[in-house]
This record gives structure tokens, C-alpha cells and sequence, in this order.
């Protein structure tokens, strides 16, 4: 399905579906969404582009080994519950600090890197499903 109507709209559509992505991510730390479906979102984005622009165009994007962006993703997680153990709470308890940066008062939570975790996680995974099952139809 390479049509020039596609390839000319999947640059648009991946861009969009990724910046989604993140909004959902973000925003679901308080309301439904979160880690895994902004992965979701993030991978079929990446399955879009490698549909209409074939899979080593999509390795190249990422820079990244989708399977290492797993990796990170699951230590970043377990880093996440770490630092509960460190504050004498149980794992994967949530921590909140507020430090005070150039004058402005920034939340930080350990919730929320464990949000990104999962969603780097997810991100590399299913990207690496789905790259690897456009790579085997091309032949």
C-alpha cells in the first residue's frame, strides 16, 4: 500500500499520532490514558511510516535499537520503585518532590517515570513486532 496519496500524507500522520502519543501520556497521570496506550499510539505511528516508507527508513528515524528502547523503558520502571525503598516506603510507592528551579515550582513524581517507563516499553516492543513483521512481508 505505497500509494502517493499515502507516502504524501504518513509523514503528517506519523507526526501527529506522535505528538498525540505524548499528550496522552501526560495526560494520564490524573485521567484514563497513560504510559501504555501513549505507546501504543507511538508504535502504531511508527508501523504507519514503515508501511508507507518501507523499515529500514523507520530504523534510521529512531536511531535507537526498538528492543534497547525497551530495555531503558523497563529500567527507568524499576528505577521508579528504587527510589521508594530509598525514602523507607514500599516499592513502587509513589514519591512526590516540588524543587524549586529558576524561580518556579516544578512537581515531580515518581509516578510519572515509571508512566514514561511503561511507555517506553511499549514503544520499543511493538515497534519491534510490528517492524519485524513488515520486514518479513517485503520478502
Amino acid at each position: 500500500m505505497r500509494t502517493l496519496i499515502f507516502r504524501t500524507a504518513a509523514p503528517y500522520l506519523t507526526a501527529l499520532m506522535l505528538l498525540f502519543s505524548v499528550f496522552v501520556l501526560l495526560r494520564g497521570h490524573n485521567e484514563p490514558g497513560g504510559g501504555f496506550i501513549g505507546g501504543l499510539i507511538a508504535a502504531s505511528a511508527f508501523a504507519i511510516h514503515g508501511i508507507a516508507f518501507g523499515v529500514p527508513t523507520v530504523r534510521r528515524a529512531i536511531h535507537f535499537h526498538p528492543i534497547a528502547v525497551s530495555g531503558f523503558g523497563l529500567l527507568l520502571a524499576a528505577l521508579s520503585g528504587v527510589v521508594s525503598l530509598a525514602f523507607g516506603v514500599p516499592f513502587l510507592t509513589g514519591i512526590w518532590v516540588s524543587p524549586s528551579l529558576l524561580g518556579m515550582s516544578v512537581d515531580l513524581s515518581t509516578v510519572m517515570v515509571f508512566d514514561i517507563g511503561v511507555y517506553l516499553v511499549v514503544v520499543g516492543s511493538i515497534t519491534s513486532i510490528a517492524l519485524g513483521l513488515e520486514d518479513r512481508e517485503d520478502e
